[in-house]
């Protein structure tokens, strides 16, 4: 039967969760994703510092032909990384654009666009590469311009159905519903210290997402991210992707126990779900309705924001120490 990790991986695309490359060379996942928070937590160590001095030496030459010395810095420090996992990987990365430009319809499209160059630049092809934004209405409309020129995206700080129907709608590539800070949310709101596996509200709001998709047959793909326990993966079986961090993958290939299918498409299709029509309005208002995903979203957004300046502030050390 083998391990529950070689179980999930015959009906799920396993992603992995991290800058650290080490980890990705261990659990051989198809895809890999980042976040400004993990390459932070990377950046830090010995064996990434080469990465940081490149993007460094980039930034310098960059700035010359215009725009922010920092910004140049960032985005081929995330591409750096982002060309070492696809080393590793077979499939995809994910690298995120600027918490800061969450709300900036031309930011972030100039910002994809750089990215996209940068990686292009190093002989990765787009197809690759999926570019992540957060899921407000502006990023939206980013990603619905994106695909249309073949730059692929993955939607994520995703908490709630109207989210997701507007990405769908869209065009998105991928959608990366948050199923771990759902749960925060119901603990800290409910005041209980958990849920059954088969009622935490994180995989109950995924499993709705999924079941939608597969009825109403949008192409974009679901991908459960976020995760505070392997219980939350296994009762997400099935769905098209998880991306997990290295230590529940490690736990995953520890454990020999049954995995059982969660999710299926073709149940999906027997679902009792309505098809919604969202226009700007509708989706601020169900938004702003849904007092988790509104919390949950601008938390988000503020600590992806606060990780990348705490990135900008260790290459500004970094930068010190040198003169």
């Amino acid at each position: 039967m083998g391990s529950q990790l070689d179980q999930l991986k015959k009906i799920t695309t396993v992603v992995c969760d991290t800058g650290e490359i080490n980890s990705i060379k261990q659990y051989t996942p198809t895809d890999a994703t980042t976040n400004p928070s993990l390459i932070y937590q990377a950046a830090s160590e010995p064996a990434y510092q080469h990465l940081i001095a490149d993007a460094i030496s980039y930034g310098s030459s960059a700035t010359l032909g215009g725009g922010s010395f920092m910004s140049h810095v960032l985005d081929k420090l995330f591409v750096n990384f982002g060309v070492e996992i696809l080393k590793i990987v077979p499939g995809r990365v994910s690298t995120e654009v600027d918490a800061r430009l969450s709300f900036d319809i031309e930011g972030s499209l100039n910002k994809a666009h750089n990215l996209i160059k940068l990686y292009e630049a190093a002989g990765i092809d787009r197809k690759r590469v999926l570019i992540k934004l957060a899921s407000t209405w502006e990023g939206v409309q980013v990603a619905k311009q994106l695909e249309k020129e073949g730059i692929h995206c993955n939607m994520t700080l995703m908490f709630c159905l109207a989210q997701a129907i507007a990405c769908a709608e869209a065009g998105a590539t991928l959608i990366s519903p948050f199923v771990g800070r759902i749960l925060d949310w119901y603990k800290k709101h409910d005041n209980v210290e958990g849920y059954p596996p088969e009622k935490d509200p994180g995989v109950l709001s995924v499993q709705v997402i999924y079941n939608y998709y597969k009825k109403f047959d949008y192409k974009t793909q679901v991908m459960g991210a976020s995760f505070r326990n392997v219980d939350e993966i296994l009762q997400l079986a099935g769905c098209d992707l998880l991306t997990i961090a290295p230590k529940y993958l490690e736990a995953l290939s520890k454990s020999e126990a049954s995995v059982v299918r969660r999710l299926d498409p073709a149940q999906a299709k027997q679902a009792p779900c309505k098809k919604l029509s969202l226009d700007e309005k509708a989706f601020r208002y169900l938004l702003n309705e849904d007092a988790m995903a509104t919390e949950k979203l601008a938390e988000g957004i503020r600590h992806f924001a606060a990780d990348t300046i705490k990135l900008e502030q260790a290459i500004q050390a970094k930068i010190a120490q040198k003169v």
